[in-house]
């Protein structure tokens, strides 16, 4: 596995979890311009990131299994249905906490969102000139920026 190119840099990174989405423009520029050099703490901050977006992932399925779960409860009344429907709305709430708790602590969602802005980009780019011309202006400024 690679090193760090610049230690004092990659111990403060370590220590931010390769965030640094909430620092002023004007303080980013040597953390951006280290992971542009820094292999090491570029694939750092991907794996972070990948696994902020898995624990997203992996709560929002459990939520919807613990929703199912509750129709399924529903449904079918077994004999203790009462407590089984309240395990499964527990689950639920929890379920919808621990996205939260990831939403808010990791800058997932940015990371989410400036990647559905560059696959719109990138499709922008590929309309023809007609269509292109065709979208509102409001519109046409997001995609561009």
């Amino acid at each position: 596995m690679s090193q760090c190119t610049d230690r004092v840099i990659g111990n403060i990174l370590a220590g931010w979890r390769y965030d640094i989405s909430m620092l002023a423009p004007e303080m980013r520029e040597d953390y951006e311009r280290h992971f542009v050099q820094c292999a090491h703490c570029r694939s750092r901050q991907k794996l972070h990131r990948g696994i902020d977006i898995g624990l997203m992932a992996l709560a929002t399925m459990s939520a919807f299994v613990f929703v199912l779960a509750f129709a399924v409860i529903r449904h079918f009344e077994p004999r203790h249905a009462f407590v089984l429907e309240l395990a499964s709305i527990a689950g639920f709430f929890l379920s919808a906490f621990v996205w939260l708790l990831v939403a808010v602590a990791t800058p997932a969602p940015v990371v989410v969102v400036a990647a559905a802005k560059s696959g719109a980009r990138t499709l922008h780019d590929r309309l023809p000139e007609n269509i292109r011309e065709k979208l509102p202006e409001e519109i046409r400024t997001k995609i561009i920026g």
